[in-house]
């Protein structure tokens, strides 16, 4: 017993000789993940890294030899045995061995920056013993002589590649000569970098880890955010890792705030307060923002679409049920100190968040009206996702159809909620963390609505610069721009050879086809000249169809039929709950649905009904206090360390890319 003690305190052990009939338990997950543990490779780049006292979740897969029980677990990080205590939970995924247990030590931290080995021995009934070792870092911040950064306003344009943000450009301020009239506000940030986007599971990220590589400094699997995979079905108890607003609002008093034109459950917005393996568990999604972000991460502003998780399932419009709300185990709730929440489908959440300090707007006339006053603000401006901008432009143009087909005619602007949460978040002495992401950028591109989500990437532009404004008053403050994936694979493939009469008589002549609506309008190279949109004190184009119009090419498509004129309705929107009721289920279904007439059929590279994410890197733009960190070409982990690394050390920081 003596000897195997002392062989259990050597970490650098790959295992222990067996000394029974009963082969060793086998560990078939570890986690933070790590390719020392998968693959024995130890060098660098490190899959885990976290900040100094940034907490995370231990955990490992456990399966005995059949007929054996997995009595016993314990963690070891450096050679040193941990305290605490280690639970042992059932592994209820489909596939594993029987008796296959969980280990899982929750909200540990470290404070001493390097490489670290970790490992976990575990014992069965029979007496028979093995361990496996995997490694983290904790991340050096170096030593800083520069000013620190008191606020991180993150700038999300969810699927926002080179291409849309070049479109938006030509579109808003035009080309004359081959010289850009004027910069987009985002093009005037000082610092320009490239980022790369791959999930923990693929080459191609969805934007639930996608967001929350910039907010936790992790890679996710995808679908998932704020959590490590396990092997439970239970969305709500992977392992987690501390997110930079509860890291900040835990260590400096700091306060979160999160404006999105998405649903606010949907997988950016929550990859920022969240902790789920399932993005689409609204219910609970919805709920752990109050029971818990506006605890462990001072939750202070929340504006987006998304009533309907908020509202009681007897009311209609809900969409809260049991069958994606969450009850977290017990260690994980007392590990990490969170309420572990119930089913209650008939919770009334907004009249809770006001119970709670904040003030409720559920149109821009009440945001205008109390942003001012508020110390917490809640804004829900829709059911579901909020309409797009060019929808609620054409209704403040007296255009109202679409928005009010929705139920929602006064819905705000991106801009309009990035300068009420600024209003907010600003009077908190200690400083903020805002998201504020231009969702259907994305969303749109997965559409093929070019037009539609060219002026979501103008809405977006428009709160950069409202962000951008505060910055330059307020010294302490940085701003990041980025993505969390390219969407679609857009290009721009030219511009229209025809007026816009003209296009417009060809997309509704029956068969234009190839050569009515491609041959015959397509300019290429000298053909493509220089598009021309004018536009109007609102500050969007007067329309979306201007002679020798853009032209948009997709390289992940789908099917789809073109005929290059703005569509005047959006697709179906599924996230909304009346899709399936009149008027919403008379709007095309997918794009297969929609420009038939024409008959110019496009065949996609992918199936399905929807454009897809693509492995492209995304551009990065920086302003502000730190912004130096953020040039050259790194993870999208690396932005979480560059802007932690301004607040927590300074600005002089550099920290090493691998």
């Amino acid at each position: 017993m003596k000897l195997k003690t002392h062989l259990l305190s050597l970490v650098a052990l790959s295992g222990l000789l067996a000394t029974s009939a009963f082969a060793a338990p086998k560990v078939s997950r570890l986690t933070p993940p790590s390719a020392l543990f998968t693959y024995g490779d130890a060098k660098p780049p490190v899959i885990a890294r976290f900040l100094p006292g940034q907490r995370f979740d231990l955990q490992a897969t456990i399966s005995p030899d059949a007929g054996a029980l997995i009595v016993g677990a314990q963690f070891i990080v450096d050679g040193a045995r941990l305290g605490g205590s280690v639970t042992l939970s059932v592994a209820d995924v489909a596939g594993l061995p029987a008796n296959t247990y969980i280990a899982t030590q929750r909200a540990y931290s470290n404070s001493t920056p390097g490489i670290h080995t970790f490992s976990i021995t575990v014992t069965d009934n029979k007496g028979v013993s093995s361990l496996a070792t995997g490694n983290f870092e904790i991340v050096d911040l170096g030593n800083a002589t520069g000013a620190k950064v008191k606020n991180i306003i993150f700038m999300l344009g969810d699927g926002m590649g080179i291409a849309h943000r070049t479109a938006a450009r030509i579109v808003l301020n035009g080309v004359s000569q081959g010289k850009a009239l004027a910069p987009l506000a985002m093009d005037t940030f000082p610092v320009t970098g490239l980022v790369q986007t791959p999930s923990l599971n693929s080459i191609i990220t969805d934007s639930a880890p996608g967001a929350s590589c910039y907010s936790t400094g992790n890679k996710n699997n995808n679908n998932q955010e704020g959590v490590f995979p396990d092997d439970t079905v239970n969305a709500f108890d992977n392992p987690r890792m501390e997110y930079l607003g509860e890291y900040l609002a835990r260590t400096q008093g700091k306060s979160l705030g999160i404006v999105t034109t998405a649903d606010v459950f949907d997988a950016t917005p929550a990859a920022w307060a969240v902790h789920t393996a399932n993005r689409g568990a609204g219910t609970g999604i919805a709920d752990q923002y109050l029971d818990e972000a506006t605890k462990t991460s001072n939750l202070t502003v929340l504006l987006g679409g998304g009533r309907k998780w908020f509202l009681p399932s007897t009311t209609a419009g809900s969409a809260r049920a049991n069958s994606n709300d969450y009850v977290l185990p017990a260690e994980l709730a007392t590990g990490w100190g969170v309420s572990a929440g119930k089913l209650d489908p008939t919770r009334d959440l907004i009249s809770e968040f006001e119970t709670s300090g904040f003030s409720y707007a559920a149109t821009n006339a009440q945001l205008t009206a109390k942003a001012a006053s508020a110390t917490k603000l809640l804004g829900l401006f829709s059911l579901s996702n909020m309409n797009v901008a060019l929808d609620k432009i054409d209704g403040r143009r007296g255009s109202t159809k679409i928005v009010s087909d929705y139920g929602f005619p006064d819905q705000p602007m991106l801009d309009e909620m990035t300068d009420a949460a600024l209003t907010v978040l600003s009077k908190n002495t200690k400083g903020f963390v805002l998201l504020v992401e231009g969702a259907s950028i994305d969303k749109q591109a997965h559409n093929m609505d070019s037009d539609r989500w060219i002026l979501e990437t103008i809405e977006f532009d428009r709160a950069v610069a409202r962000a951008k404004a505060f910055a330059a008053a307020n010294h302490d403050t940085l701003v990041v721009i980025s993505a969390d994936h390219e969407c679609a694979g857009v290009n721009i493939i030219g511009s229209s050879t025809v007026t816009a009469t003209s296009l417009a008589q060809r997309a509704i002549t029956p068969d234009s086809g190839v050569v009515g609506l491609r041959d015959q309008v397509v300019g290429v190279y000298d053909a493509a000249g220089f598009p021309v949109y004018g536009i109007m004190p609102d500050g969007y184009p007067a329309t979306t169809n201007p002679d020798r119009k853009l032209l948009i090419g997709y390289a992940g498509n789908s099917d789809r039929y073109e005929n290059w004129i703005s569509n005047p309705q959006p697709l179906q929107d599924s996230q909304q709950p009346f899709n399936n009721t009149a008027p919403l289920n008379t709007y095309p279904a997918d794009p297969t649905k929609r420009d038939v007439v024409g008959n110019f059929f496009i065949t996609g590279q992918v199936p399905g009904s929807s454009a897809v994410h693509t492995a492209s890197d995304i551009p990065l733009s920086a302003y502000g206090r730190g912004a130096a960190a953020f040039s050259g070409s790194y993870d999208n982990t690396s932005v979480f360390f560059k802007m932690a690394s301004g607040v927590l050390v300074g600005t002089s920081t550099t920290i090493a890319e691998r």
